[in-house]
């Protein structure tokens, strides 16, 4: 067993089994704490919020708690292992909205027969919260099930595999086509993964100007075109009406490529095929499409990003949602929509451009830190996330009418 499998394996165990517990937030040490806390007290904000449901945000937790839930058939890379083997991923996801956006969460794991299941499972529940985080779910029925609880639900529901992925992803794209002196508009762009995170991240990047019929997504069978009669209603929106069919074809002289498949997909010589100063983010994890060390003994002119922590540019979700449920939650957000999201890509990029504090290079190990082919993208402990990009995004919502109630007087000053 190598010495880090067995470090996280005492990590979880240790000195308590999991990663998350309950605290309490007032005081339960007397006879009248009691009183006060459950029975009779407790029935006076009950009564409140029978004749006013919006009271719950006052007398309970709602308000700043997130549910992240799973059915486990999409667990990080490792596939369809079910609801119960996805726990210690969902009690993490709950451990990084408290440590970087102060949110209470819990995680639910979810047994069902059908999607409607799931679905219906979630509605019912979602009441509980103020906002839920749904993970680790495969495609195509993570589409279908988010759209269904967005239209059932009152309450932000945000699948992060598809969003996180994307918004951090078009923050650092935009940042990058930037230093290597082009533009998003007239990319020619591959995306390797035909996924909800390769999705998604399409989809963004076209409302940030990316151009549809510049983007040859590839799936297992290779180039998803329009005589391709095996696509479902997803992949169809990517279907490039084109003679070409094979990675080889469709990298050369290709700007960007953006890999969210597999470990070692694509070789040297197939980024020697790609444009001038080209981006490649390689996403997959834990092993990449390409290693940054072969990707750059190929080419020397190249802007990497992989997901993985020990390389530049790190593509990494926590540098989005917790600081967008923030926002979200703040305003009372109904839902997450497309303003929140590029307001979120906008303000991550733009801190990737200014001076980094000294806490921020000590945290990476790094002596400097300067906007350009190894900086494109904000390092996760950095402390301006959480209050620019709560703030982007609670602004965002309360402009495109999605928020119930005004920003707090000095909101995240």
């Amino acid at each position: 067993m190598s010495d880090f499998r067995q470090q996280a394996l005492n990590y979880h165990a240790e000195p308590v089994p999991g990663k998350i517990s309950i605290e309490l937030t007032k005081s339960a040490e007397t006879a009248k704490d009691l009183a006060l806390a459950y029975s009779p007290g407790v029935a006076e904000p009950v009564r409140e919020i029978a004749a006013n449901p919006a009271d719950a945000y006052k007398y309970t937790a709602k308000g700043n708690l997130v549910a992240v839930i799973s059915n486990g058939t999409a667990i990080l890379g490792l596939g369809n292992l079910g609801p119960l083997a996805s726990k210690p991923v969902m009690e993490g996801k709950a451990l990084l909205f408290k440590r970087f956006a102060g949110i209470d969460s819990i995680d639910i794991e979810v047994k069902h027969r059908t999607t409607e299941d799931f679905i219906n499972t979630v509605e019912n529940i979602a009441d509980t919260f103020g906002g839920i985080n749904l993970e680790d779910i495969k495609a195509p029925e993570c589409f279908e099930i988010e759209k269904a609880l967005i239209e059932r639900c009152d309450i932000p529901v945000f699948h992060d595999d598809q969003h996180g992925t994307a918004i951090v992803t078009a923050a650092g794209m935009l940042n990058a086509l930037e230093v290597q002196g082009k533009n998003l508009h007239d990319a020619q762009i591959v995306c390797l993964g035909a996924g909800a995170a390769a999705i998604a991240c399409m989809e963004l990047l076209i409302k940030c100007g990316a151009q549809r019929e510049h983007i040859y997504m590839l799936d297992r069978k290779g180039v998803i075109h329009t005589r391709r009669d095996d696509l479902n209603e997803y992949k169809e929106l990517f279907a490039n009406n084109t003679d070409k069919r094979t990675l080889q074809d469709v990298i050369a002289e290709a700007d960007v490529f953006v890999g969210v498949s597999g470990p070692d997909l694509i070789t040297a010589d197939d980024l020697k095929l790609m444009a001038d100063k080209p981006v490649v983010f390689a996403c997959s994890n834990p092993d990449p499409e390409i290693s940054p060390d072969v990707a750059h003994s190929a080419r020397n002119d190249l802007i990497m990003a992989t997901g993985r922590s020990d390389f530049p540019n790190q593509v990494n979700n926590v540098l989005c949602f917790p600081f967008i449920f923030r926002g979200a939650l703040d305003v009372r957000a109904k839902t997450i929509n497309d303003e929140m999201k590029i307001a979120a890509v906008n303000a991550i990029r733009s801190i990737a451009k200014e001076a980094v504090p000294q806490e921020v290079l000590q945290a990476a190990g790094v002596d400097s830190l300067e906007f350009g082919k190894d900086y494109i993208i904000p390092k996760p402990m950095d402390p301006r996330l959480l209050p620019r990009v709560a703030r982007a995004v609670a602004e965002a919502a309360i402009a495109s009418g999605v928020a119930r109630i005004a920003l707090p007087e000095n909101y995240m000053q």
